[in-house]
């Protein structure tokens, strides 16, 4: 695939021709989002036009093609650029051509592909709007830190056309949901292709009537995100809006989704001649991939039982949903519809193939995909200790002779890809007094204690100066829905336009579902009111998340914020910041002064933007669940919830709130010392950096997966194979 993967990005920097042969390389580099994790190639395209990289989207890909021919032949004779440049080039050429896979011990061979990976969803760049919330984000981070570690692996999701969704607030509050067509031809992406120059496009195995994909790519590092398009000439209407948007509300459509995600998916790595020896799948939506798996066990001579084995043994599956609803679950008839040619393929009928994915407990309802995924995988993992102890309970039934707490399904708590996430002057901070390889380190803690050494005011003024380029940029996204929108002045007012730097400024960012409870902390207008207008030591509240297109519960909650986002008695100290991305999470993660976490216990299963914003020095007020009952020690943030209330409990996690903010946090936050530093405030700052960050990185977290699943799961291939032979 090597070849056909240089022979696309060849194609596809025909665009880029324009560029002086002397920095001819910005084009190839444009083509693979390392930059995106690297300062200093995001700098060497900024340092070309700081508007034009703005004006982008902070995109080369798109800036590249945009920018006058002028400013590169000007960039091309400028020997302080060449110099930036051609040292950024070196570093891309020395990380492309690592040949170290010492943490495999040896279980590959060189060119071999360890993983499949399959994700419904991939959060990477602004750019590629493949996702809708933390479940993108963590696969996304998860194939970056695989590129850094130098695990070769293969992953497979979705090119969603539409997105997710553009959202933008009504004149009432009421979230509506705009279409933002995807610029494939101005983003990191390029499409496989035959020999002869055309797409590559494949019938989806074994389903009538036949659905076709397209296959696009992604260059993450040293691995390939290949992802499926059903939107092409050969499809009807029906068919090619399958890929049209994540996560339809049509359950038939959802159904084929799955079915070109899964089965598709595993079809397009055989017909491109990628052997992965394991396959890693991130919740049940990619779960068909293990039948068509299966099923080529079966074209290979093995029984169906044999054929599952070998699956079982070198299959992980990771859950990430506590929540019953948000496990998929098929009518019988529409699975009968697809599936009834297919089950033959594995020698099974009807019975037998349905029984794959009932649940003991309720047979009647469906076929549910996570049934599916556990039954045919060895290695089962949630995403945090608190989740394993909620799915070991939820799926007990899957293993009735076995005692709950016997329940194989463990816990590999979520971690965040640091390079990422962590603010680009916080990194000079970090090199300047944790040294110069805390990056090549940074999940060793020890490497962390070095924390303690930063000089305060120096922490402070830098978090300051984050805090400020947040508002600045919420301003400025207010001021451009002003002038281009020409939206009402409630809404300007409402998305943060009269938001203080000098006062404590509180962030939540998350999907608007329910159980998350955005609005907890307006539980009780009257004394939130008290604390926002007080005249010493305010405080001020920053919202931003999407609800899913059919969650009008959902959409209820965020319209009651935006509500009080308008409300003169709040002050204007309360803001509802539009069209939340990975744009906005980054500005959030590094620039507010805490954090606020409200789930309905125990449905966190981990939480991953808490984690990015302790990487950066702001403390969690969190319920205690998911990640946080890990990650708290009582001396880097603050933590409410841990009592068991009865019936609804939002009156007194509320109360918990409120108090903790009265009493300790506000308290904290305002005492100065004689420089004007918050000396208190900053120990709990450093703390969350030196307890969380190691902890929770995306190294350590697939490190663990390595460790205890891959190598094992390396090692039952090798032995299947051996078998076979």
């Amino acid at each position: 695939m090597t070849v056909a993967f240089q022979n696309t990005m060849k194609i596809k920097n025909n665009i880029f021709e324009h560029l002086p042969d002397r920095i001819a390389g910005l084009g190839v580099l444009a083509e693979n989002l390392w930059w995106s994790w690297r300062p200093q190639a995001r700098m060497v395209f900024k340092a070309l036009d700081r508007q034009a990289w703005k004006e982008s989207g902070h995109n080369p890909d798109k800036m590249l093609r945009e920018l006058s021919p002028d400013i590169l032949r000007a960039a091309a004779r400028d020997p302080d650029y060449l110099r930036r440049y051609d040292e950024v080039m070196g570093l891309f050429r020395d990380y492309m051509s690592r040949s170290d896979i010492s943490l495999l011990n040896g279980a590959l061979s060189p060119g071999e592909t360890t993983l499949a990976y399959f994700s419904a969803e991939y959060g990477l760049h602004r750019s590629l709007p493949f996702y809708a919330g933390g479940l993108g984000f963590l696969a996304g981070d998860f194939v970056k830190e695989c590129s850094d570690l130098n695990i070769p692996m293969v992953a497979v999701g979705f090119m969603y056309p539409k997105g997710y969704l553009l959202q933008r607030i009504r004149e009432d509050g009421w979230q509506e949901q705009l279409d933002e067509p995807l610029e494939q031809e101005a983003a990191a992406i390029s499409r496989v292709l035959n020999d002869d120059g055309t797409q590559f496009i494949i019938p989806v195995p074994r389903i009538e009537p036949p659905i076709y994909t397209a296959v696009w790519q992604i260059a993450v590092g040293t691995n390939t995100i290949y992802l499926m398009d059903t939107d092409i000439d050969q499809n009807d209407p029906w068919n090619r809006s399958i890929s049209a948007r994540l996560y339809t509300g049509d359950l038939e459509q959802r159904l084929r989704q799955e079915i070109v995600l899964g089965i598709g998916g595993a079809e397009v790595l055989e017909r491109l001649g990628i052997r992965n020896r394991l396959i890693h799948l991130n919740e049940g939506h990619a779960a068909f991939a293990l039948m068509e798996r299966i099923r080529d066990g079966m074209l290979a001579g093995h029984t169906f039982e044999e054929a599952l084995d070998r699956v079982r043994a070198t299959t992980v599956f990771t859950t990430h949903t506590p929540v019953s609803a948000g496990h998929d679950v098929f009518p019988f008839h529409l699975m009968e519809k697809y599936f009834h040619a297919y089950w033959s393929e594995l020698g099974l009928d009807r019975d037998r193939f349905f029984n794959l994915g009932l649940h003991p407990l309720n047979p009647q309802e469906g076929f549910n995909m996570t049934v599916l995924a556990l039954k045919t995988s060895a290695y089962h993992n949630a995403v945090s200790q608190r989740h394993a102890q909620v799915a070991r309970s939820m799926w007990h039934c899957l293993w009735p002779d076995r005692s709950e707490a016997a329940v194989p399904i463990d816990a590999i708590t979520n971690g965040v890809h640091v390079p990422t996430w962590v603010e680009p002057k916080f990194g000079m901070l970090f090199d300047r007094h944790l040294g110069d390889e805390w990056v090549a380190k940074h999940d060793d803690p020890i490497v962390w204690e070095a924390v303690e050494k930063i000089p305060d005011k120096e922490l402070w003024q830098l978090h300051y100066w984050m805090k400020i380029k947040l508002l600045d940029a919420i301003r400025a996204r207010c001021r451009l829905r002003w002038v281009k929108d020409r939206t009402s002045p409630s809404i300007v007012m409402a998305g943060g336009a009269m938001l203080d730097p000098s006062i404590l400024t509180i962030g939540f960012a998350r999907r608007f579902a329910t159980y998350k409870r955005a609005d907890l902390i307006l539980y009780d207008l009257p004394r939130l009111q008290r604390l926002l207008n007080d005249r010493w030591r305010p405080i001020q509240l920053i919202f931003a998340g999407k609800a899913h297109p059919a969650d009008d519960p959902g959409k209820r909650i965020l319209q009651n914020i935006i509500n009080a986002c308008r409300n003169p008695e709040m002050a204007g100290r309360v803001a509802f910041v539009e069209d939340y991305g990975e744009q906005t999470a980054q500005y959030l993660v590094h620039g507010v002064d805490l954090w606020l976490n409200t789930p309905l216990p125990p449905m966190e299963a981990s939480g991953t933007s808490g984690m990015k914003a302790a990487l950066n020095g702001v403390p969690q007020l969190s319920i205690l669940d998911g990640w946080w009952i890990e990650g708290y020690n009582r001396k880097n943030g603050w933590a409410f919830g841990d009592r068991v209330v009865e019936g609804d409990r939002d009156g007194a996690d509320a109360r918990a709130i409120y108090d903790l903010l009265e009493k300790e946090i506000i308290p904290t936050y305002y005492r100065m010392s004689d420089d004007g530093c918050p000396r208190d405030w900053v120990r709990v700052m450093k703390e969350a950096i030196r307890s969380n960050a190691a902890r929770f990185s995306a190294r350590r977290m697939v490190k663990e997966y390595l460790q205890r699943y891959y190598v094992d799961a390396l090692a039952n291939s090798t032995s299947h194979a051996s078998t076979s032979s």
